[in-house]
């Protein structure tokens, strides 16, 4: 490790542009997309903002860490599919469970009742072909002007990342699963 001299000056401007609601994307690899979201939606209950998550891949009825703590502070969260994908047993009844999901987090967007919408593992519907790809963007143009979108999944389509304001893409540079490491309950679950 280098030891470096610490910032003795600012080292960007403050900027000037106004503020606005804006389309943030978390992708790639790694791991950590959904639970970066989930600590924006805390930051963003936490000034008192009204927050609603949808997961596309997660059942109605799940009960991971998430959905607790969010359940407990008052942060509506809402499964809207069915599970992996290889653990289904009707992908048309997936795409079908997809389709319902995105026109109910639509609504959600563009109803502007929300300062933060959270589109948790939306990707997969959209590169699955279940979801249309150009009516997402319509609706990320045609959301209120102060609202925010965070999108997450693997392999973002390059469009979504065209219109985003703010794009992360988790690099995996090592994962305990590698190592034969299980999913960890409060970790991964």
């Amino acid at each position: 490790m280098d030891i470096e001299t610490p910032p003795a000056e600012k080292r960007s401007d403050k900027a000037e542009g106004e503020r606005r609601g804006l389309v943030l994307v978390n992708t790639g690899n790694g791991k950590g997309k959904s639970t970066s979201a989930f600590g924006l939606a805390l930051r963003a209950h936490g000034r008192g903002k009204a927050v609603k998550i949808f997961q596309f891949m997660k059942v109605p009825t799940a009960r991971f860490g998430e959905h607790r703590m969010f359940e407990q502070i008052g942060i509506p969260i809402e499964g809207l599919g069915d599970g992996f994908t290889w653990k289904s047993r009707d992908l048309d009844h997936s795409a079908d469970l997809a389709r319902a999901g995105w026109e109910r987090a639509k609504a959600a967007i563009l109803g502007g009742e929300f300062f933060l919408v959270v589109l948790d593992e939306v990707t997969y519907p959209l590169i699955y072909g279940w979801v249309p790809l150009q009516e997402v963007l319509d609706t990320l143009a045609a959301r209120p002007r102060d609202v925010h979108v965070m999108l997450t999944g693997r392999r973002c389509p390059q469009e979504v990342i065209d219109v985003a304001d703010t794009v992360t893409e988790m690099a995996l540079v090592k994962h305990a699963f590698q190592a034969g490491v299980p999913a960890q309950r409060g970790i991964e679950d």
